[in-house]
Formats: structure tokens, C-alpha cells, sequence
């Protein structure tokens, strides 16, 4: 019996470096002099938000895309204006990180993915 519980851990070890979770890094960066509010980040499979981002601050998200499609943003500006924009598409098992940088009238989304 011995040898097969060796083998049976052997082989969970072995596969276990592959067995990792592929996320996207989303950062929202306030590049503006004053601050953001109600940001809605929708991703391909799900949806977060941050209530306000103050000038000069970062918000990081990890999100794990579960399908294919554009990212999208919403936010209010200081004026309480609501802007809409689009970032890059992101697909299931994507990894790496979008730098979102927001001012009072646009966001500005780059992804850089991990081969």
C-alpha cells in the first residue's frame, strides 16, 4: 500500500504547479486634481466598483475573466457628469494587468498581458 500512496503524492506534487489562477490586474489610477466618484468597472462575467477615487490614488483589482469581451468604465466626475468609456477586450485566461488612468472627462485603459 505503500507504494501507491507515494505515487498517488508524487503525482498531486507534480501537478500542482500548473493548477494556478490567471487574473488581470486592474488598476484605476486618479490622474486628475480632483476626485472621481461611483467608478463601475464591467468586465467580461462580472462587475466591481469603488465609491471614490481621490486625486493622485490607485485602486487595484484582481477580476478573472470568465468570457470574451471589452472592459468597460463608468465614473462620475467632481460635477457629478457621468463619462463612459471602453477599454481593452480581455478573454478567459487572460493574465497580466490594465492601467486605467481617469481624469474629470476620460479614461484612458492600456492591458499588458503575460505570455
Amino acid at each position: 500500500m505503500k507504494p501507491l500512496n507515494l505515487c498517488v503524492i508524487l503525482a498531486a506534487t507534480l501537478a500542482l504547479p500548473g493548477c494556478r489562477s490567471r487574473v488581470v490586474r486592474v488598476n484605476l489610477i486618479n490622474t486628475s486634481p480632483q476626485p472621481l466618484y461611483t467608478i463601475v468597472v464591467d468586465y467580461p462575467g462580472a462587475t466591481f466598483g469603488v465609491n471614490r477615487l481621490d486625486p493622485g490614488k490607485t485602486y487595484q483589482y484582481p477580476i478573472k475573466p470568465q468570457e470574451t469581451g471589452v472592459l468597460k468604465i463608468q465614473f462620475a466626475d467632481a460635477n457629478g457628469h457621468t463619462h463612459n468609456a471602453s477599454g481593452p477586450e480581455l478573454h478567459q485566461n487572460d493574465e497580466g494587468a490594465v492601467e486605467v488612468k481617469l481624469d474629470q472627462g476620460k479614461a484612458v485603459a492600456k492591458l499588458r498581458l503575460l505570455l
